[in-house]
């Protein structure tokens, strides 16, 4: 029976986190213009999905730190009703901030959890070492980091873009040979080639076009492929950080495979954000700041980069934390930050671990009164 309600759970919670998570890699390809909002979805689900995946192989620390060994005693953390708890007051606190269209952390909300059902089920036994090292700092620096970071790359890039435009404008040109070679040429094998292997040339934009070229990529078009690029990298974090944070609260549960378990959470994850993450994605890609092409590559760059880091080295940083802070730094140094949503998003943080400390410590209570 408790095997069944935890197994609920954490499909409840990997729902919640796919709903609120899933978009956040995508929003400023959304937010910018370059897809609309099912193709930058579908580019969220698949990477996403991916990095779920290679959670596997390179997120194994993550899924004994959230297993809450350390942070509370031995034989709490190997309870099904303390796992249970945790998993249904992180999902109740993500989803109501999903219906909200707050973008929260699932990292800070499964904090929140395991400190409630913890202080409930021990009277307070809490070991606050781990606590404050393990997992309070890196949520707390990640996104000023994130912040400082992208603002310096969004500077640098938009004055590298600018000096391209105005001093050098190059582009890549693709252009076919004359199909007419074949005819005028003695050499067949000569003509065959010259015909089958077309010509790439790095000159002006006017010389390309004078030259009629097939193909034109221009600073813009490879910037948009970057930004693209970028925007599954920070999905693919994602997915590698988050996916093994969930998955560590089913490693109790008897007869379940860890492959099996990541691909239980993958999938739900991936429901979650096909089926509910339009609020969150409006908020992300419009609410924030208004995203341009070169902003929108520098924070995604900066937050695909500190989660991998993170993800390899255990360090349990939040997706949102991280991307918001480097949407926020492109707001400032743009000018353009909407302080007013900011604001609403930094309370919906600070009230994120009290809100998932009370459901689950109630829930605890709720185990402890049928006992």
């Amino acid at each position: 029976m408790l095997t069944s309600i935890l197994f609920i759970s954490i499909w409840f919670l990997a729902y919640a986190n796919g709903a609120n998570d899933n978009f956040k890699g995508v929003a400023s390809l959304f937010g910018s213009g370059i897809l609309n909002f099912r193709q930058a979805l579908t580019w969220a689900t698949l990477t996403t999905l991916a990095g779920s995946i290679t959670s596997l192989f390179l997120a194994q620390t993550l899924l004994v730190k959230f297993s809450g060994k350390g942070l509370a005693p031995d034989e709490l953390i190997q309870s099904l009703p303390f796992m249970i708890a945790v998993a249904g007051g992180a999902g109740m606190t993500v989803v109501l901030a999903t219906r909200y269209g707050f973008p929260v952390s699932t990292t800070h909300a499964l904090l929140g959890a395991m400190v409630g059902g913890t202080i409930l089920a021990s009277s307070g036994s809490l070991n606050l070492t781990p606590l404050l090292s393990n997992f309070v700092l890196p949520l707390l620096l990640s996104p000023l980091v994130a912040l400082l970071a992208t603002g310096l790359l969004y500077w640098f890039l938009a004055l590298w873009s600018s000096r391209l435009r105005s001093e050098n404008d190059w582009c890549i040109c693709v252009q076919q040979p004359n199909n007419q070679a074949l005819a005028g040429n003695a050499n067949m094998t000569m003509a065959i080639d010259s015909i089958l292997i077309p010509s790439l040339t790095l000159d002006r934009q006017e010389v390309c076009t004078e030259r009629q070229a097939s193909q034109i990529w221009g600073i813009e078009r490879l910037r948009d492929g970057l930004h693209f690029c970028s925007a599954g990298a920070v999905c693919f974090a994602r997915g590698l950080n988050d996916t093994p944070k969930i998955a560590a609260l089913l490693l109790l549960a008897p007869g379940f495979d860890l492959h099996w378990i990541i691909i239980l959470v993958a999938s739900a994850m991936m429901l979650g954000g096909v089926f509910n993450a339009r609020r969150v994605a409006e908020t992300m890609s419009h609410k924030i700041t208004t995203i341009t092409q070169e902003q929108g590559l520098s924070a995604n760059l900066v937050t695909a980069l500190l989660v991998i880091f993170a993800s390899k080295f255990g360090m349990p940083v939040s997706t949102t934390h991280v991307s918001v802070g480097s949407l926020f730094g492109i707001g400032l140094v743009s000018g353009k930050a909407n302080s007013g949503v900011i604001k609403s998003i930094a309370l919906s943080w600070l009230l994120t671990l009290p809100c998932a400390a009370i459901c689950s410590a109630a829930i605890t209570l709720c185990f402890n009164t049928k006992l």
